[in-house]
């Protein structure tokens, strides 16, 4: 009988996977589904950034590169990092890999057994699970409907102890959509500066923006040497099957944090790296026509929202979330499924992003306005049977 390790055992299967398990059974058995459960932008990846790829690949551009990247990727994502961000960035301190991965590279190696790491509550579903892989111990820390779903300096100072190593922060936020200001983020870094403690900033939102200003922590005065930021292309390119993304980490995090990357990995996929290039340095024209059709869908959501009763909304200042609080009596999970079955639209639960998220559905609108109306119709003719 196969034994397996208690560092996976102790995790569960992703929540938002099996939504997407739950689609692809309803569509087998002939059902038509509207989602706005997928964090995936529904644009084409722009042309010239395909383009490049095309042209790696014609000039043979298929085998392994250094482990942390293209010098010629490494250096535009520093650029970046530098003229858009703040952040006092070189090639040296760059890793490229799937942002998902260079989340799991980090968490690997700054924790270990006994260690904890706070995460917001409700927050992106994997911090939890890959903190646990890494040995350490999740702490949530709530960041709810209350403090407009930013992580307050009060309620992470009460939640540090001895054993805390790192705070993960996410601005803008998955599932609300909160953009933290920069005297928020500025009080955290306070924080995480006298407790001496590492922020692992997730930016992978940062050019959806509708309101306020992205700060990323790293920019403040004397945060670069205990940050490391992670982003990426998904979001931003509609590159999500890509599978591209970055860390900008101070030398010391990176020189171990590679390490990880040289013995799994290894390196990311090389002619993708060259689309990387092109999205970093080409035209951002797409980039403007998505964003602002996302702000329009934005407000066709709430609109829409708004005409349900039982049902109150938070306004997301970025990304292509919103995530109300739904005051009907039944768990989160049972009340998707139950969207799902009786109206054929699929939503997330809000428990799949910790426990301060139940009470809530997390709705995407990177769907067509069309099924936006739609499936908003269809979801208050489910809530109203309840």
């Amino acid at each position: 009988m196969a034994r397996f390790a208690k560092r996976v055992r102790s995790i569960e299967p992703s929540p938002t996977v099996r939504i997407s398990d739950l689609i692809a059974e309803s569509q087998g058995q002939g059902q038509k589904i509207l989602s706005l459960a997928i964090g995936e932008p529904d644009f084409p990846t722009p042309a010239h950034i395909v383009d490049a790829a095309k042209k790696a690949l014609d000039n043979g551009y298929t085998k392994y590169t250094a482990a942390p990247g293209i010098r010629e990727l490494r250096a535009a994502i520093a650029e970046k990092s530098q003229k858009e961000n703040g952040i006092p960035a070189k090639p040296e301190n760059v890793i490229v890999a799937p942002t998902k991965h260079t989340l799991f590279m980090t968490f690997m190696a700054l924790l270990e057994s006994g260690d904890e790491g706070l995460i917001p509550d409700p927050g992106w579903v994997s911090y939890a699970p890959m903190v646990t892989l890494a040995g350490a111990k999740p702490v949530p820390v709530r960041a709810a409907d209350e403090d407009g779903f930013v992580p307050s300096t009060e309620t992470v100072a009460d939640a540090i102890t001895p054993r805390t190593r790192l705070i993960v922060l996410n601005s803008p936020s998955n599932p609300a959509g909160s953009v933290y200001t920069r005297a928020q983020m500025r009080g955290l870094a306070d924080l995480a500066a006298d407790h001496d403690l590492t922020i692992v900033s997730d930016e992978i939102y940062e050019q959806i923006l509708y309101e306020g200003e992205h700060v990323s922590p790293a920019s403040l005065d004397g945060m670069f040497d205990r940050t490391v930021t992670v982003n990426g292309f998904s979001k931003t390119y509609s590159m999500t099957g890509w599978r591209l993304g970055w860390l900008v980490a101070p030398t010391p995090m990176y020189k171990q944090i590679v390490k990880v990357q040289e013995h799994t990995i290894t390196c990311a996929t090389a002619f993708a790296q060259k689309a990387g290039v092109a999205a970093l340095r080409g035209p951002t024209g797409p980039l403007k026509v998505m964003v602002d059709e996302f702000r329009a869908r934005r407000d066709i959501v709430l609109r829409e929202l708004k005409k349900i009763d039982r049902l109150a909304t938070n306004r997301p200042s970025g990304a292509f979330y919103v995530f109300p609080r739904v005051d009907v009596g039944v768990k989160s999970a049972l009340l998707a499924e139950r969207i799902l079955k009786e109206a054929n639209v699929a939503v997330t639960p809000g428990s799949a992003f910790g426990d301060a998220g139940e009470g809530h559905l997390r709705l995407s609108y990177a769907a067509s306005r069309e099924t936006i109306v739609e499936s908003i119709r269809r979801i208050a003719d489910v809530l109203q049977r309840i």
